[in-house]
Formats: structure tokens, sequence, C-alpha cells
């Protein structure tokens, strides 16, 4: 038996005897298996006439294998980076990007594929038409059709892209990591709450120095912009968050993305072109549920003309509650305290009463009474972290349905932001069923040695947003990988059930189920709900155009790249900010430097899906606003025909199955606090 954990078959990966020594060993030695495993079926293919379960199943089979060894690295890299996995993951992305070409450009297997596509095959499992309906039109979108000098171009691309894309994002990292500030004037950390102020202490302390050390992690950037008295020590945050891995980046030479982002925007555009697309915009939406560039264009302005007006009253609200004209680093310093002027409400004083744990206890509650499932804690299980749990779901016949890991605390190894990851997919086949699992990772300020990890309700609603893509990997009842789960639906759905499950952290009845204060137990007390509920659409508008902004930023750089007039990032961020955004930040704001969703992550020409999947999301909470909150007919309903059929389905068909018609844009304008404008108001262009 193999030694290297990465090889090992069966189970939850080995997270805690995985070495950076094994990565390339094991994908290697996966590769090489798999080439040898799919030439002999394919000749076993062509000598006789397989049916779907003998032909598709056996190739599911070893996509999981290489899945089985490339996840676990792939998350490692993202949660617990080092120089040395680092390395080991960037020398093995080649030959990774290479293999899927391969697979995408291998005329046999794609003739196999059509051949029992045009065969019945009722007979097989469910799924199985719309798999290899998925699986023929992926082959197109990878240039099967393709002369081989093309292909050799498009394989090469891919390869480069593979290898730029990690760069970027391990330059945000790097470039996040250099960055620190040391203060030791207790008047300029007035505001900051414990939870930075307590970590950043240790730091000071354990590094031998007087006062606070600063990281720049998610929480210290926003508990510092959003509570610090000090206009100065805001500044000097927010400078260093927003011209991370920039040529403004005078904290970390070296790791500046801008050369980078024309790079990658050149090889998408020229791969959308090899395969016959005008560009990578075009390509991007040949997967997703809107059908042309025009469409998510016309859909993200008819958004901007409803919130633009609104969003512009909501800044002079603010500037006029501020007394003065606001820069970018007090927006969210002046709104806190507007918020907590108009509602008696702050971050601070709900923190509190959101334990980490309280929270999960209610949100598992919530799960159960929606779908039936319990929620289980499993001890014993290896980690990467001492602080990361393992959980299971568990169905009324008490058999296992999936499981997930949480990580939840930001470190200088980790990268920002939230995000759910699959770690194993279901499969069934003879040897008999894997379960799937998955990764909910956030990057909270972690509990001190006096107190809990404490959240604010924003990010509760974070936990709720992460858990809905959770539930919607494995509550699965689709047995083929390639589109069970997340698998297989286009993204712009994608987000419709973390964003339809992070609605229910607003009710009355959810709030007290993750609620209590850390020390007494004591509920939230009315007057903070009823303020917590009446703040819900505070500054909405502003949120809205913000998302917008990112939005129509990512749409028109992937639509209109001319390689003779190259990238333009930052000139079409300016014009895009000129027709939408109300807050104007500074020449030297570098934001899109790092824009990890559209550089690194999978939303290239799909940061859209977000708003798109959010209509989806507030039509579907409406149903249950009318039927009532745990209409066990109603979940019942959206568990089928949304969460378990993976992409086994035409989404929009999915949707009016469970809701009975097309969804409509006004329960967003509505749950948002935005009223509709008229038809005959103008719109930006």
């Amino acid at each position: 038996m193999s030694t290297n954990p990465l090889l090992e078959t069966g189970g939850l990966p080995a997270f805690h005897r995985i070495r950076p020594e094994h990565v390339e060993e094991a994908v290697t030695a996966t590769l090489a298996a798999n080439r040898a495993e799919l030439e002999r079926l394919l000749a076993e293919a062509e000598a006789g006439s397989p049916g779907f379960d003998d032909a598709v199943l056996p190739i599911e089979r070893l996509s999981d294998r290489l899945h089985r060894v490339w996840s676990p690295v792939r998350h490692l890299q993202s949660v617990d980076n080092s120089p040395e996995l680092r390395a080991a993951y960037n020398a093995c992305l080649p030959a990774i990007s290479r293999y899927e070409t391969e697979l995408g450009h291998n005329q046999r297997l794609y003739e196999l594929y059509r051949a029992l596509g045009e065969r019945d095959v009722a007979g097989s499992g469910e799924g199985a038409g719309r798999l290899l309906e998925l699986a023929i039109r992926d082959f197109r979108l990878s240039g099967v059709h393709l002369p081989p000098a093309q292909k050799a171009r498009f394989k090469a691309i891919m390869e480069e892209l593979a290898t730029t894309e990690a760069a970027f994002e391990q330059n945000v990292l790097d470039s996040a990591a250099a960055w620190s500030l040391h203060i030791q004037d207790a008047s300029r950390v007035r505001g900051v709450p414990a939870i930075v102020l307590e970590p950043a202490a240790e730091r000071a302390k354990a590094g031998g120095l007087a006062g606070w050390l600063f990281h720049l992690d998610q929480p210290t950037y926003v508990g510092i912009v959003t509570h610090a008295d000090d206009r100065e020590l805001r500044r000097s945050v927010y400078r260093g968050w927003v011209t991370r891995a920039s040529d403004q980046a005078d904290y970390s030479p070296g790791h500046d993305n801008t050369a980078l982002m024309d790079q990658i925007l050149a090889l998408r555009h020229e791969a959308a072109g090899i395969i016959g697309y005008p560009g990578f915009a075009a390509y991007s939406l040949a997967t997703k549920m809107a059908k042309s560039v025009d469409e998510v264009r016309d859909f993200l302005i008819e958004l901007v003309r409803h919130s633009r007006d609104a969003a512009r009253q909501e800044l002079a609200e603010l500037e006029s509650f501020a007394g003065r004209t606001l820069e970018p680093w007090d927006t969210a310093y002046y709104s806190e305290k507007l918020r907590h002027h108009r509602y008696s409400i702050s971050d601070e004083a709900l923190r509190p009463y959101f334990p980490l744990p309280r929270v999960l206890a209610g949100l598992f509650s919530v799960v159960e009474r929606l779908y039936g499932v319990r929620i289980e804690a499993v001890a014993g299980v290896a980690t990467w972290e001492p602080r990361v749990a393992y959980y299971r779901l568990v169905d009324p016949a008490g058999r296992e349905v999936g499981g997930f890991f949480t990580d939840f605390y930001a470190r200088p190894t980790k990268r920002s932001g939230a995000w759910m990851d699959q770690c194993l997919n279901r499969l069934r086949d003879p040897a008999g069923l894997q379960v799937p699992v998955a990764h909910l990772v956030c990057n909270f300020a972690a509990p001190t040695a006096d107190t809990p990890c404490l959240i604010t309700h924003d990010e509760m609603v974070t936990v709720f947003h992460e858990m809905g893509h959770v539930l919607h990997h494995l509550l699965t009842r689709i047995d083929y990988p390639s589109v069970g789960g997340i698998n297989g639906v286009p993204w712009d759905a994608v987000e419709l059930p973390s964003q339809f499950m992070e609605t229910f952290a607003w009710e009355p009845e959810v709030v007290a189920l993750c609620s209590g204060h850390y020390q007494t137990g004591e509920p939230l007390p009315g007057e903070l709900l009823a303020a917590l509920r009446a703040s819900k659409n505070f500054q909405s508008a502003l949120q809205m155009v913000r998302q917008l902004e990112f939005a129509l930023f990512d749409l028109r750089i992937h639509a209109e790249f001319d390689p003779a007039a190259g990238s333009r990032v930052m000139d079409i961020l300016a014009e895009v900010r000129d027709a939408v955004a109300v807050i104007k930040p500074p020449a030297w704001n570098r934001f899109a430097h790092a824009f990890t969703h559209i550089f690194g992550g999978g939303y290239a020409a799909g940061y859209y899906s977000y708003k798109w999947a959010e209509v989806l999301a507030a039509d579907a909470y409406a149903a249950f606003e009318d039927a009532g909150l745990f209409n066990p007919e109603l979940a019942r309903r959206f568990r089928e025909h949304v969460l378990e059929i993976g992409g086994t389905r035409d989404i929009g068909e999915a949707f009016v199955a469970f809701r009975g018609r097309p969804a409509q844009v006004d329960a967003l304008l509505r749950q948002s606090g935005i009223s509709r404008v008229p038809d005959s108001a103008a719109a930006p262009r």
C-alpha cells in the first residue's frame, strides 16, 4: 500500500498527513493511470457497443479519482498556504490543465458520447441524458472540432491560464501578508473593536513590541474602517487593502498584478476566438442561463436604473449626518454611526449575542426543520488545523447523506473571503455509494482566551449563505459527479440556494434560534431585534450599485477586449464608475488588482451571476413568505426541484416547476426596499 495519503482511496482525505512532497508524485501517478484506463475503455467501446453505464460510469470514476487527489491540494493551497505547498501546487497546474484539455480534445471520447447521445438512455440513472447533452456541449466548447494546430494552441493557452490565474491569487495573498502597521499610541485605536485589538496586541507582544501590530486580514480591515475614530488610521488600512497586488502597493514590491491581468484577458480572448466566439464574455455565456452579452447588460442596467437615484439619496443623507464630504475610508465609519443613530443598533452591540456556536446550532435547526436532515458533529476526524470541525448530515432513517468541514477563522496563510468548495462528490458505482463532502470556509476573528468567536449579524448572514451552497452540494440525489450537486449547474444559477438561505437569517424566529448572549445566555432583546429588522435595508441601494459596478466592469472587460488596444482595465473601470458608482474612490484605488473572483476564480464574465441568482432567490423566498417560513410542502418542492437535481435539468424549467411561473425582479426590489422607477427613466450605457 502506498504511503502517499493522496493516493489512498475511500474515506475522507487524510489532510493531517498530506505534505508538499506528496503532491507531484500523486498527480503524476493518477494522470498516468487515468490515461491508461481511458485508452482501455475506449478500445473496449470501439470493439463493441457499450451501454451508458458500461461506458460513462467508468469515466466518471476516473474524474472522481483525480478529484480525490487534486481537491485536497487545491483546498490546502487556499487555507494553509506555505512556500513549499505553493511550489508543489504550481508545478502540477500545467499537467492538470494539459490533461483536462486532452479530454476535451479527445475525438474518440467525443464520438463515444455522441453515439450514446443518439440512443435511448431512459433505463440508466437519473440525469444520464442531460449528462451526455452537457458533455457534448463542453467538448465543442473545448475545441474538439479544431484542426491540430489550433488544438495545440488552445491547449497551451489553457495551461498558461492555469498558472497565470494562480499567480494572480498568490500575489494577492503575498501582498496582504507583506503589510503591517505598528501603533503604540492608545488614542489612535479608539473605537477599534476588541476582536481586532486583542490579536494585534498579542502579535506585538510576540514580536517584542509595545502596543498593537495590525495585519491586513479581512476582520482587521472591516473592524478598522468601520469603527476606528482615527481618520488617518482608517485611511492607512483602506489604502493597504485597495492597493493589494498593485503598482500602488509600496509595501509589497514584486506582487503587482497589472501585467497578469493583461495577460489573463488576452489569453481568454484568444481562446474564445479559437473556438469561434467574438470574445470571452460570449464564450462564458454559452454555459449559463443568460443567452447573450446584451441580455446580461440590459439586466444589470435595469437594476442600475431602479437603484442609482436611491443610492445617491442614501449618500446625501450620510454626508448630511456626517457634516462633511466623505471619502471612501469614511463611509463605513459614518454608516455605522448613522445606523446606530437611526436604529439604536450597532454591530458591536449585537456581536455579544451571536457567539458562533449558538449561530451554528440555530442554523442546523433551520436546516432540519426545512429538509428533515439532522446535522451531527463528528469527533476524531483529522484536519489541517486544530479548530477545523467536521459534521455529517443524517436523514430520518439514520443514513448519512453527506458531510462538511468548517474552517471559520482568519489566518495569514489563508486567503480572504468566504466560500464553499467540494471535497468529495456523490458517486454510486458497484462498490457502493460515496456520499458528498464539502468545505465551508469563512474568515472570522478567532476566539481569544476569554471570549468565544463573536460574529456580527452580517457575518451570520454569510454563514447562512455558504450553508446554502453546502446543502446544494450535499442534498443532491444525482449519482453522476459531473451533473450532481453544483456540477453542471449554470454559473448564474449556482448562487440561488445560497442567497435563498441567507434570507432566513433575518426572520425573528430564526434570529431567536441563533442568538443568545455569550456570557448570560440572555436572548437578543426585543428592541434590538426590532432595530435589526428595521435596519435590514439600510443603504441597500448603495450596496446594490456597488455590486452592479463590479458586474458591469467584469462584463465589459471581457466583452470589449481588443488585442490592438490592450485590456484597458483601469479605463473601463473608470467609465463604469462614472456611469454607475455613487461613491467615487481615489485615483490610487486598485480594486481590480485583487478581484480574485474574476481573475483567479470561476466568475470571469460571470460576476453578474450574484444579482441574476438573487432575483431567483428573492422570488423563491417570496413563496415562503406567503405560505409560511417552514411550510413542509413548499420546502419539499424546493428541495426536489432545486437542491436535489444538480445540473440534470434546465434551471429555468426547474424554477417554474417549483414556483409555478418564471422569476420576476419585483421580489428582489421589494426585499431590498428599493422602489421600481418608471420605464421612461433614463439608464446609463
